[in-house]
């Protein structure tokens, strides 16, 4: 069975305030007489579900194209969190020990993709401290960002940086059950940027 994770992309879908939202410009099209269509695509790289790239948040951070594909595919734990809007997730929230190198959170504090709010959950950074002495390369989460709205100096993506590990951003959990799965969110080779939109799909896995 497989879980879509990304939500879909088009000119409703909430973007940070003040980025690019998504826009369709047509060049050629089949029912004006054009032998094929033909559209551009006007948006940021920070796209509904996405990858965030080292070069987001640090200065001489890798683009995404340099990141190895390895954290983006693989066995993969979805964990719900009970966090309150505009808190951040401690590693005592969790119900239980993380088994699996990636996992994704859920706290369902940003529960509408097409209306942006302000007040999402995200993580704290002694939290991706532990998950990474616990093995785990990438982490995902729900919400537009591991950090929250008015963060300035960016904690927990500061801490993902220290121990390179992967970041997803904008995840639709919303109907996924808490279990292990295989991810698969593979990025874009865009050369010089600092995210790059995935089609991120979870699908069943008997692996514990």
């Amino acid at each position: 069975m497989l879980y879509d994770i990304s939500p879909p992309i088009s000119p409703r879908l909430a973007v940070w305030p003040g980025d690019t939202p998504p826009t369709r410009e047509v060049l050629l099209e089949l029912s004006r007489g054009d032998s094929v269509t033909l559209s551009t695509l006007h948006a940021t790289v920070h796209l509904g579900a996405h990858a965030d790239a080292p070069g987001h948040y640090g200065a001489r951070g890798a683009d995404i194209a340099s990141r190895a594909l390895d954290p983006y595919l693989g066995l993969c734990e979805v964990i719900r969190v009970p966090v309150p809007r505009g808190a951040r997730v401690t590693a005592a929230m969790l119900p239980r020990a993380v088994r699996a190198p990636r996992v994704l959170l859920a706290t369902g504090t940003f529960p509408d993709p097409e209306r942006f709010n302000e007040d999402f959950a995200a993580l704290e950074p002694e939290l991706v401290d532990r998950l990474h002495e616990a093995g785990v390369t990438l982490v995902g989460i729900d919400t537009p960002s591991v950090d929250l709205f008015a963060s300035k100096d960016l904690p927990a993506h500061q801490r993902f940086l220290a121990h390179d590990m992967a970041v997803l951003e904008g995840l639709v959990l919303t109907n996924v059950p808490e279990g292990s799965y295989e991810l698969i969110a593979l990025p874009l080779p865009l050369v010089g940027f600092d995210a790059s939109p995935v089609r991120a799909v979870l699908r069943a896995s008997r692996s514990p």
